[in-house]
């Protein structure tokens, strides 16, 4: 019987600059399940990340899920991945920011892009989808919001970011939504085990904006490792990428009664 190798899922919430952290998170398994195997954390550098994922992985086949524009090509406007995924979930308010090199340029750079240079010589690559079973070394755009609402079957997004309107207390209550639903995954197909020992004793009644900022990071780390296992385990079947190879790709769980518009992506 052919076992499947180890994987490293790993996933990193990244800020779109340095000025600010990012979450990172990592689990261990197959495509049949994952447990954690780095606690949720922040780092703030580029090369901090870079050297922390390197010290993570090893040799090991390894899925690496961001949560930040990796392809961008387009110098204003927006990709047309995100018109796409706008449009896709738009009656559950889930579309992303627009992303442009202008606009990245103002943030301190092109992050995403760096990341995908700087981990080339350890064998990572740049891809717009996940297939169910691939081997290799993979990095790949996602997006928390839409993962969401097809995982855990959501009406809407969870607004637990500070946005105009949102208060602090409303902020608080929907985080906790959200932090025991991640640790319900350990009942999952794919199971995520780990996650439901992490905040299950955190009390969120007090915390103040900027803790409660630094939570937000790792839960979203966590969510994208999820997703790099999720897609390994399902695939297209499961899944599906709205952009272009060319024009910039993010990876999505997509609803599995569709399966006619879990496609492969355009090609153009």
């Amino acid at each position: 019987m052919n076992v499947p190798p180890t994987t490293i899922y790993l996933g990193l919430d990244l800020a779109w600059s340095e000025r600010n952290p990012s979450g990172l998170a990592a689990a261990c398994g197959t495509p049949s399940g994952a447990h954690l195997i780095v606690r949720p954390h922040r780092l703030k550098t580029t090369a901090e990340i870079v050297a922390t994922i390197r010290a993570t992985c090893g040799d090991a086949p390894a899925i690496l899920a961001i949560d930040a524009p990796l392809l961008v090509p387009n110098e204003t406007g927006r990709r047309l991945a995100e018109a796409e995924l706008a449009a896709a979930f738009r009656q559950y308010h889930a579309g992303p920011h627009p992303a442009n090199r202008q606009l990245l340029r103002r943030y301190g750079g092109l992050r995403g892009e760096e990341i995908i240079a700087a981990l080339a010589s350890d064998g990572f690559c740049y891809t717009p989808t996940i297939e169910s079973g691939v081997g290799g070394r993979l990095i790949v755009e996602v997006f928390p919001h839409p993962a969401t609402i097809v995982l855990f079957g959501l009406p809407r997004i969870l607004q637990y970011k500070a946005r105009q309107g949102r208060s602090l207390v409303s902020r608080r209550h929907e985080l906790r939504r959200y932090l025991d639903l991640l640790g319900s995954l350990i009942h999952a197909d794919p199971p995520l085990i780990g996650v439901d020992r992490i905040w299950e004793k955190v009390d969120l009644s007090d915390t103040g904006a900027t803790a409660l900022k630094a939570i937000e990071d790792e839960a979203d780390a966590v969510l994208c490792a999820y997703i790099a296992l999720y897609g390994h385990r399902w695939g297209a079947a499961r899944c599906r990428s709205f952009g272009t190879v060319d024009g910039g790709a993010i990876f999505t769980p997509y609803w599995s009664e569709q399966k006619t518009l879990a496609a492969p992506i355009n090609q153009g």
